[in-house]
């Protein structure tokens, strides 16, 4: 969720920082700091709260020398947000430490450190880091064994950057459980949490594994793994489209990557797809043989990739016929669970690093599970690297906190893996060969439903009063019902849920009012008739009723109730098509209201700790 950003190089370096930190601000935060060894061989800090550019306005008024440094952007864990809980940390003037992760251990640390005589000036458990390290160097004189010695008494999730006021030639770091990625440059180099961070000055990364600890100066990167062995890591080209972080004419990030669905869902099915059938080799080499031994799966998610995988139960169960368990992340963690023999166990994460994913992924190893797949938008995180097959969103960076494209991406990728499941069981050719046919047109029925923008607008002027807002669906459409109610509590902070339909009467209907809104979303399937009925009980007591339809579903306008139609689309496909709108409505609402819409308040966009 934090991030951070170093450099050693033979030019300033402050701008550096600035400009990474800049870049990480799509993750979340809430204060931003910096700290520079000067040409005099001390360390100066500053850090500020709220937004980067509160730091950049600093810097612009009062320079920083320097030509190493580290800088770092806080989402409050331990402390409530302030500049004495802002990062970098620092210990007796000659220490300076960023660190992202949580420690679990801090607590007993704090004490002992106080008892050699530490004075601690934050509510943080990251304090504890730079003050052992300052500790340690005392004994070594070397900042790489201080730092060494340090992560090996440390419990939790760390990626850490330090530098020595004495030792003004290079930053140590090192990672657990939280990403690190180094940058290799021409007679400089850098860390960061994030290669997009590092964009402007460099396309060559060394990616971190677990445990591993790396010495990076102006002309060298040394790395030692979790055994201490010092090891040599692959460095990668990674290409960045050029307008990933820029919001063109767009007046939010969210907006923008909701207007571009069309095209990522072109580029995540290009070359998946033929005329009649998915194209497996899509899934890398190992698939066929992955795919040929799996007769059940596990999906494993957190927040919105959670109610992707949710929809994908459905369509595995139904079109390929065999058993599809969904879990969240963070209790299928923490709970015994008995893996089904030959099952593939997926995980579902936009930034590959999700905390709580990663961290099941790890366990469904030894637990039993045969096989394992991640469907990721970074090619490069630890799920990916992680996972036995990898198939990758094509989505882009995605900035905006509230996930959007990367949602209808990883629904994408989920119905690909349930065709190729689904020929291996269920499915017959002929059902393969329509739904392949109907995936050639999502793209323009996704572009169909972005022209109903203008009408979604105004009907978000109808939520500036309320207090709650209900989200109705039956079948696949439960999930997309829960996801437009999670879309519209990140971004306006309205409190909504999403319900099954006919649940109505086993609690909900309680609520429902003249002043509650209920949204419902109504292809033309199977269920059509039930959730009419559903939908009467609305209407019977007054509630304010606005339904996302298909053209022949049969509703009509009336007092108290509006109609949107949708085009005409394939039942499989409609839930892909139908959270459109929803992500529409969420965002106009959202703008209304003046919240923040790209860093909605407390939210993060990659969570990195439990």
């Amino acid at each position: 969720m934090c991030g951070i950003i170093g450099a050693v190089a033979d030019r300033q370096v402050s701008a550096i920082l600035l400009a990474g930190l800049q870049r990480l601000e799509y993750r979340g935060y809430d204060s931003a700091g910096l700290a520079v060894v000067t040409p005099e061989g001390g360390i100066e800090r500053r850090r500020q709260v709220g937004k980067v550019k509160a730091l950049c306005d600093d810097l612009a008024a009062h320079p920083i020398s320097g030509q190493i440094g580290i800088a770092h952007t806080r989402w409050a864990t331990h402390g409530v947000p302030s500049e004495n809980n802002a990062h970098p940390h620092t210990s007796n003037s000659r220490i300076a430490l960023a660190h992202n992760g949580i420690i679990e251990n801090y607590e007993a640390l704090r004490e002992e450190l106080i008892g050699l005589g530490y004075e601690f000036t934050s509510q943080t458990d990251s304090e504890v880091i730079v003050h052992l390290v300052d500790h340690y160097y005392d004994a070594s004189g070397s900042l790489l064994e201080a730092v060494r010695t340090t992560v090996k008494r440390l419990e939790g999730a760390y990626a850490i950057g330090a530098i020595a006021a004495d030792e003004p030639d290079r930053i140590v770091a090192a990672r657990m459980g939280s990403p690190l990625v180094i940058g290799k440059g021409i007679g400089e180099n850098f860390i960061a949490s994030d290669a997009l961070a590092l964009r402007p000055v460099t396309d060559r990364f060394v990616f971190l594994e677990e445990g591993d600890l790396v010495e990076v100066t102006r002309g060298e990167i040394s790395i030692w793994n979790v055994s201490d062995e010092s090891v040599i890591r692959s460095t990668v080209k990674v290409e960045l489209g050029h307008d990933d972080v820029d919001k063109g004419n767009y007046r939010h990030f969210m907006q923008k990557e909701i207007h571009q669905q069309p095209s990522v869902l072109h580029d995540t099915l290009d070359g998946r797809i033929g005329k009649t059938q998915v194209l497996e080799p899509a899934f890398g080499v190992a698939a066929k043989d992955v795919f040929d031994a799996t007769s059940s799966v596990t999906i494993v998610a957190c927040g919105t990739s959670f109610y992707a995988a949710s929809v994908a139960r459905y369509w595995i169960e139904e079109l390929a016929g065999i058993p599809c368990q969904v879990e969240i992340a963070s209790e299928f963690r923490y709970r015994k669970v008995a893996a089904l023999p030959d099952s593939l166990f997926v995980t579902i994460s936009q930034s590959g690093e999700t905390a709580d994913t990663l961290a099941a992924l790890r366990a469904a190893k030894k637990m039993g599970y045969a096989h394992s797949l991640t469907i990721c938008n970074v090619a490069t995180s630890s799920l990916v690297r992680e996972s036995d097959l990898a198939l990758m969103l094509q989505a882009g960076t995605e900035v905006g906190v509230a996930s959007t494209k990367a949602f209808t991406t990883q629904l994408a990728d989920l119905l690909l893996l349930t065709l190729l499941l689904g020929r291996r069981h269920a499915l017959t050719a002929e059902q393969e060969q329509e739904i392949v046919a109907a995936l050639h047109t999502l793209p323009d029925l996704v572009e169909s439903v972005l022209g109903l923008d203008g009408e979604i607008h105004q009907l978000a002027e109808q939520f500036l009063e309320c207090p709650d807002a209900l989200f109705l669906g039956r079948g696949p459409m439960f999930p997309i019902a829960m996801e437009g109610a999670l879309k519209l509590k990140e971004v306006s902070y309205i409190h909504a849920e999403g319900y099954p339909a006919g649940e109505l009467k086993h609690g909900p209907l309680a609520l429902v009012d003249e002043d509650m809104p209920v949204i419902a979303v109504a292809p033309n399937d199977e269920l059509l008739e039930k959730l009419s009925s559903n939908l009467q009980e609305v209407r019977a007591r007054g509630g304010k009723l606005i339904v996302f339809a298909h053209p022949h579903a049969g509703f009509r306008e009336e007092p108290g109730v509006t109609v949107i139609h949708l085009p005409d689309v394939h039942r499989i496909l409609a839930p892909i098509v139908y959270v459109v709108p929803l992500q529409l409505l969420a965002y106009h609402v959202a703008v209304l209201k003046g919240t923040d819409v790209d860093q909605p308040r407390n939210l993060a966009k990659s969570v990195t700790v439990e």
